[in-house]
């Protein structure tokens, strides 16, 4: 897309950062700057641009969806990320969400449950050029052992409980952010692990897919 063709997305991009993220208490300018930079147009079918930066979810393949961008931003800001940080997201879906994390992370961990979700999340990530990403196709309520401590933990479905594989993955000091509750109203919990336990804030309410899982909701 030339940057002529883009230039109307450029202002819906600045108005939903403005409208729907800052004027309704998003203040972290690292995420603000995120989310006004990643084209979240790119991470959805074309048939769907003309609400790529509406005030609410889009439906993409498998069923799924892409978060509604106040819900992202709400997540990301409890998530506290730093430019060292090494993040571990469940549920990658579009790639939308991981690409704004890679804009605010040093190193994304990604994990999808459905393989076409995760070929076209790479695709599109690698169009944009982010190479700080591993995306991969697996059990997200398992977590990956193999990149693990994470400083961060962004969970983007919705568990029946806190997962333990990601408790442990949790680096000390690190942040946890997950949709908890049954499979039509949850809770957004922002876990925190420390060396003598951890601690759990309750967020706000939200509405996410299930996570499906050995730690998850069963398929």
């Amino acid at each position: 897309m030339s940057p002529e063709q883009d230039k109307p997305f450029l202002d819906e991009r600045s108005s939903m950062v403005e409208q729907q993220l800052h004027c309704r208490g998003i203040h972290d300018e690292r995420v603000l700057a995120a989310m006004n930079k990643v084209p979240r147009h790119q991470f959805v079918s074309q048939y769907n641009w003309p609400e790529a930066y509406a005030d609410h979810p889009i439906a993409i393949a498998e069923q799924q969806t892409t978060s509604q961008p106040y819900i992202i931003a709400s997540m990301l800001q409890a998530a506290e990320i730093q430019p060292t940080d090494r993040v571990l997201e469940i549920g990658a879906g579009s790639g939308y969400q991981t690409a704004v994390l890679a804009e605010l992370a040093n190193h994304v961990v990604a994990i999808e449950r459905y393989t076409t979700l995760t070929e076209e999340a790479r695709r599109v990530l690698d169009q944009l050029g982010y190479t700080n990403v591993t995306l991969v196709t697996g059990d997200g309520t398992l977590g990956m052992r193999e990149y693990a401590p994470y400083d961060a933990i962004i969970v983007s479905a919705a568990a029946p409980h806190v997962p333990p594989a990601l408790i442990e993955q949790l680096a000390i000091g690190g942040r946890l952010v997950i949709p908890v509750g049954n499979a039509q109203q949850q809770m957004l919990e922002v876990v925190r692990k420390q060396r003598d336990g951890i601690t759990v804030d309750g967020l706000e309410g939200c509405r996410f897919v299930p996570l499906i899982g050995q730690q998850g909701f069963a398929a």
